[in-house]
């Protein structure tokens, strides 16, 4: 495509950014530096990261390169921002949906694993929620200071809108748009928490996780999707329906190996809390399902349960 056919950038708008750890951050400093868009980022009261933002008065990176935003410490619920990012993690976000209710907001892009998307969407109205899935890989310095690989191995972060799509495209963040991104996101719930949890294990054995523990959480994966097909959903995307017939061996195998890349689990190792809360959220769901479930072996996912709960259900 020459210079003269491609699309001209979206126009600048308004963005806030709710949640300013390595996501947001890094989602934050394309959309203001390459994107050229109006950027707000909101960070907790009183905490280490707000006080950081406050001080530089913008995303800075590890080279020294800086994103000009403004810092706030809660949603101005008056200002109808264009659109409005979350990158809290799932059991942290029921905090900010009465604000996000009540905001002039036109759309918000909410990004975070959930197991429930629909009670997110229910809460801010339909009408303008989406959703996404975050595929970059980024660290925070002491300094408050942002190092991020973005589009590594070809990843691109998936989004529920098109426009978000073009957006992200167009300041340097690969996406795709994904038309079934609730079912997406439900359906990559438990294998976030597997992810998760035989990092944790590996993190805390100084080495990579074991065999037991890593067939634990490979039986607890096949068990959360008996519990999303009870629920009555699919398991969805096809590549993802391998896992569900294949033997838990053959995911145990794969989360063994992974657990012993150092890279891998030290950047999912510190998901212990969404990892805990998204079993909850499992194992809340298994009550309204149609047809029975392992709720033990979902349980036994849990990174308190390591050494343990997995003992219990390893049958």
């Amino acid at each position: 495509m020459s210079e003269i056919d491609t699309p001209p950038p979206p126009a600048p708008i308004r963005i806030a950014v709710i949640g300013v750890g390595q996501i947001g951050s890094t989602f934050a400093f394309q959309l203001a530096r390459d994107g050229g868009h109006r950027v707000s980022v909101i960070a907790r009261p009183g905490s280490a990261r707000l006080a950081q933002l406050q001080r530089d008065g913008a995303i800075v990176d590890t080279k020294g390169g800086r994103a000009e935003v403004r810092v706030l410490d809660g949603l101005d619920e008056h200002t109808p921002y264009d659109l409005v990012i979350v990158t809290l993690l799932a059991h942290q976000v029921d905090a900010v949906l009465p604000a996000l209710s009540r905001s002039a907001a036109k759309c918000i892009q909410f990004m975070f694993n959930t197991f429930d998307p629909w009670r997110v969407e229910e809460a801010v109205g339909a009408a303008r929620c989406a959703f996404g899935m975050p595929f970059v890989q980024a660290r925070l310095d002491a300094d408050g200071r942002l190092k991020a690989t973005i589009g590594a191995g070809g990843q691109k972060t998936l989004m529920g809108r098109r426009q978000s799509v073009d957006l992200f495209n167009a300041a340097g963040l690969p996406a795709a748009f994904e038309p079934e991104m609730r079912l997406w996101l439900r359906c990559h719930a438990p294998l976030c928490v597997a992810f998760e949890s035989v990092s944790i294990a590996a993190m805390k054995r100084g080495r990579g996780a074991s065999w037991r523990e890593a067939l634990v959480l490979a039986r607890g994966v096949q068990a959360s999707f008996g519990l999303i097909k009870a629920l009555g959903c699919p398991i969805y995307p096809k590549s993802k329906t391998w896992l569900d017939r294949s033997p838990a061996i053959a995911l145990a195998a794969t989360l063994w190996s992974l657990s012993r890349v150092r890279g891998f689990r030290e950047v999912l190792a510190t998901g212990q809390a969404e990892c805990d809360a998204l079993v909850d959220t499992l194992v809340d769901a298994a009550r309204s399902a149609r047809t029975p479930v392992d709720v033990a072996r979902i349980k036994a996912m849990r990174p308190s349960n390591h050494g343990n709960g997995p003992g219990r259900v390893d049958r």
